[in-house]
C-alpha cells in the first residue's frame, strides 16, 4: 500500500471520526444545556404529518394558533380560586419544540414538548389506552411514588378529582388541542435534565387519551406556577432559564435550553416581567409600542396596556407559532407595513399581507419597544416566504375576534435565533440576537 493510499485512508477515517463526534443531534454535555429541537426537525423522533415544504408545515401548525390564543385569553379573564378549575378544562398548547429528558431511576428517555405557558409536566405511562408506543414504565423505576389527594400538589393541578370521602390517588382530566383529551394520575419521580437529577418531581402519569393532538411523549411546563420546572427545582436553577429556538428552516433544528445562571449571556439587555395574579403562569411583558421602519405605529394605548383584571397585555409564548395582536393593533401594524412596501397584496393561509418577493428590499424592519429594550426583528423573523419563493408575507396575524380576545402573544416564529432569558427571581426577561441553527 503506497503512502498516498495510506494518507487517503487516514483522511477519510478522520472525517468519519469527526462526523460521529460532532453529530448535530448529540446532546450538549454541559449541565446547564439541553438541546431544543423542532418537533419535525431532523433530530426529532417524530415525523411530520405529511411530506411538504417547510412553509406549508408552518401554515399547518399555525392553524391551531387561534384556538390557543382564545384559550390563553379565556384563562387570563378567570378569577383566582384556591380550588382548580373543574375536570375537562382545555389546555390548548401546540407542540413546536421538544427536549430530551429522562424520568425515573434508572432514567427512561423521553422527548417532551416545551411550553412556557404551562406549569405541570405529564407523560404517557405503560398501559395507557390510545397512547404512542413510547411510554414511561413506573414499575421499573425505584424512585416512583404516588401522591395522595391530601397532598398540596394535588390542588395545584387543573382538572383534579378526589374522592368525596376517604383518601385516594390524585386524578385529573384535561382537554388538549381542541380535539383531544387525556386522564392522568399525579405522581412523583426523578427528572433528569442533562446531568442534573431533580428528585420527587411531581408530574402527570397519563392512563388514557382520545384524539390525535396529545404530544406523543409528554410535555414539560416552563411557566411560573407552583408545578412548573422553576418552582419545583427551587434553588437549583435560581429561577433562571433561557432558550434559543432554531429556525423552522434549519436542517437539524437544534437550539438550546440553558437552566440556571451559569452560562447565561453577560451583556443581554433586559426589561421587567409583569405578574398577573389571576394568571400567574404567564410571562407578561410591557410592550409600549411597535415601529414599522422609522414610523411608530399609531395605536390606541389601551391595546397595549397591561390589565390584570381583564388579562389584557402582551405575553411571551413558545407554543403559539406566529405572533398575534388584538385586531385593532394588528390592523394598524399591517396598514403601516403596506404603506412602506410595494403591493399589490394577497393572502396565504393566516397571512394577509403577501407581496412579490422581488420587492422584499423595501420591507421595513419591525421593532418591538419595551422599557429599557428595543427588539429589532431580523427579516427572517418578520417575513415568511411561499414554498415557491415568489411571495413574501408579513409573518404576523390578528388574534381571534371574540369577546375575550384581549391578549397579544409574541410567538415562536418571531423568537427564532434569539436568546430569550427568563429571570423570575429578579422579575425580568432578556432578549439578544443569537444564531442557534
Amino acid at each position: 500500500m503506497d503512502l498516498m493510499t495510506i494518507s487517503s485512508l487516514l483522511f477519510f477515517a478522520l472525517l468519519i471520526s469527526s462526523a460521529v463526534a460532532t453529530s448535530p443531534c448529540d446532546s450538549p454535555s454541559d449541565n446547564s444545556d439541553l438541546s431544543v429541537i423542532h418537533i419535525y426537525g431532523k433530530c426529532s423522533p417524530f415525523d411530520p404529518p405529511k411530506p411538504e415544504s417547510w412553509v406549508n408545515t408552518v401554515l399547518d401548525m399555525a392553524l391551531k394558533d387561534p384556538e390557543r390564543v382564545e384559550y390563553l385569553s379565556t384563562l387570563v379573564a378567570q378569577k383566582t380560586t384556591s380550588v382548580p378549575i373543574a375536570p375537562g378544562q382545555q389546555t390548548l398548547n401546540i407542540g413546536n419544540y421538544v427536549v430530551r429528558v429522562k424520568i425515573g431511576t434508572p432514567g427512561q428517555p423521553m422527548v417532551m414538548v416545551l411550553d412556557t405557558s404551562s406549569d405541570a409536566a405529564w407523560v404517557p405511562c405503560s398501559g395507557c389506552v390510545g397512547c404512542s408506543a413510547t411510554t414511561f414504565s413506573p414499575n421499573t423505576s425505584s424512585t416512583y411514588g404516588s401522591l395522595d389527594c391530601s397532598m398540596p400538589q394535588c390542588t395545584q393541578v387543573r382538572g383534579f378529582q378526589c374522592p368525596t370521602t376517604g383518601s385516594g390517588g390524585c386524578f385529573f382530566n384535561q382537554s388538549y388541542g381542541g380535539d383531544s383529551s387525556f386522564s392522568a394520575t399525579l405522581v412523583t419521580d426523578s427528572l433528569t435534565l442533562g446531568k442534573d437529577v431533580v428528585p420527587n418531581y411531581a408530574l402527570g402519569c397519563i392512563g388514557a387519551v382520545s384524539g390525535g393532538s396529545i404530544p406523543p411523549q409528554g410535555l414539560l411546563g416552563l411557566g411560573r406556577g407552583p408545578l412548573s420546572l422553576l418552582s419545583q427545582t427551587g434553588s437549583l436553577y435560581s429561577g433562571i432559564f433561557s432558550y434559543c429556538l432554531p429556525s423552522f428552516k434549519s436542517y437539524y433544528f437544534s437550539g438550546s435550553l440553558k437552566l440556571g445562571p451559569v452560562g447565561q449571556p453577560k451583556s443581554i439587555r433586559t426589561t421587567p416581567l409583569l405578574r398577573n395574579p389571576h394568571r400567574p403562569s404567564l410571562y407578561y411583558v410591557n410592550l409600549t409600542g411597535i415601529s414599522v421602519g422609522k414610523a411608530l405605529v399609531p395605536a390606541d394605548p389601551k391595546f397595549l396596556a397591561f390589565d390584570p383584571n381583564t388579562g389584557a397585555g402582551t405575553i411571551m409564548d413558545s407554543g403559539t407559532v406566529i405572533t398575534r395582536f388584538v385586531e385593532p393593533l394588528y390592523n394598524a401594524i399591517r396598514d403601516e407595513f403596506r404603506k412602506q412596501v410595494q403591493g399589490p397584496f394577497s393572502s396565504l393561509g393566516a397571512f394577509d399581507s403577501c407581496f412579490t418577493a422581488s420587492s422584499e428590499a423595501t420591507a421595513p424592519v419591525i421593532t418591538f419597544h419595551f422599557p429599557g429594550l428595543d427588539w429589532k426583528l431580523p427579516l427572517e423573523n418578520s417575513l415568511i416566504h411561499s414554498s415557491s419563493g415568489s411571495l413574501a408575507c408579513l409573518a404576523m396575524a390578528a388574534a381571534p375576534n371574540n369577546v375575550n380576545s384581549v391578549l397579544n402573544v409574541v410567538a415562536s416564529l418571531q423568537q427564532q435565533n434569539t436568546r430569550i432569558m427568563y429571570d423570575v427571581t429578579n422579575s425580568q426577561i432578556g432578549i439578544a440576537r443569537e444564531v442557534c441553527n
